[in-house]
């Protein structure tokens, strides 16, 4: 009888869903190993605002890709791709469950169904593509993108000036157009059975939970982190420009209060917790569960699922 293929979990769903307390409770019945989807907290050294497993979760349970990269350094989805996909054959060697856990839609969808075979990010061309983007605006690159690839021009909105850059760097680095690229084809994961559990908490009560997440993030000291973190490493900690750190360098700067930053950072990570959702909805085979993931019945729910794909 052939031996099937070992099991990964994925626990998925927006900022402040309870994804760590799931993880945690299906790594203490499974033998699991927690490997994070969360690009922020990849970043040594940025704890307040990142809401990181705790030194006490982190020595209970291993983790993986938290506190592995030099702030300075930059992490693109694929890269996380091909380290996850490392760590997830460690684990599997080991016997133990890999339970993959964070809210990076892009770095998921890398790791799980591979990207393109793009070039490498070169920050010298998107430099300068930034700089044409601020004197001419997003339909400067449009025009650039569709005379390179129309294609990829009529597919990609004018005032999508991330994904204009991509298409223009791509096009311009691999001497072929993007669409032709996307067309040959990605790398899936491969060898892993895969069970995606997705955490979808009633909207107001998230909302809420978002709005005490980031005032505890203030008085824990968000703004000292950032300002600290600033006069270390500069505009080159990258993180920097993530949600609530981003607020946090404003006031940091002088721009606004404390108070303004937080009502900021609280709005700002409800949009993204908007976006988050609308992005997860297009996962394939998700089994959605209701609650967050601290809650008993939501947390037997998923351990039933899982239970049923191991011995399955």
């Amino acid at each position: 009888m052939l031996r099937s293929e070992p099991l990964t979990v994925v626990v998925l769903g927006p900022t402040a869903s309870g994804k760590t307390a799931l993880s945690l409770f299906l790594a203490r019945h499974f033998r699991g190993e927690i490997v994070n989807c969360d690009s922020v907290a990849m970043y040594r050294e940025f704890e307040v605002g990142t809401a990181k497993p705790n030194a006490a979760e982190r020595a209970e349970i291993p983790h993986h890709l938290v506190d592995s990269v030099e702030p300075t350094a930059t992490v693109t989805a694929g890269e996380y791709a091909r380290r996850a996909r490392a760590v997830l054959c460690e684990i599997e060697h080991r016997e133990h469950l890999p339970i993959v856990s964070g809210g990076t839609g892009l770095y998921l969808r890398a790791l799980l169904e591979g990207l393109f075979a793009g070039p490498e990010r070169s920050e010298g061309l998107r430099a300068k593509m930034r700089q044409r983007a601020a004197q001419g605006g997003g339909e400067r690159l449009h025009r650039i993108l569709k005379r390179l690839d129309p294609i990829a021009a009529c597919r990609i909105h004018a005032n999508d000036v991330p994904k204009l850059i991509r298409a223009i760097e791509v096009c311009l680095m691999s001497r072929r157009p993007i669409t032709e690229l996307l067309q040959a084809g990605r790398d899936p994961l491969r060898g892993f059975r895969v069970l995606r559990l997705g955490l979808n908490p009633q909207r107001d009560a998230l909302y809420a939970r978002i709005n005490q997440r980031a005032a505890a993030m203030f008085q824990q000291g968000l703004v000292e982190e950032t300002r600290r973190l600033w006069k270390k490493y500069g505009d080159q900690a990258r993180a920097l420009g993530s949600l609530g750190y981003k607020e946090a360098m404003q006031v940091v700067r002088g721009d606004i209060t404390k108070q303004r930053a937080l009502e900021a950072a609280q709005q700002a990570h409800r949009n993204y917790a908007k976006r988050q959702m609308t992005w997860f909805r297009r996962e394939p085979d998700v089994h959605w569960l209701s609650g967050f993931g601290h809650e008993p019945n939501l947390q037997a729910e998923a351990l039933a699922l899982v239970e049923a794909r191991i011995s399955g």
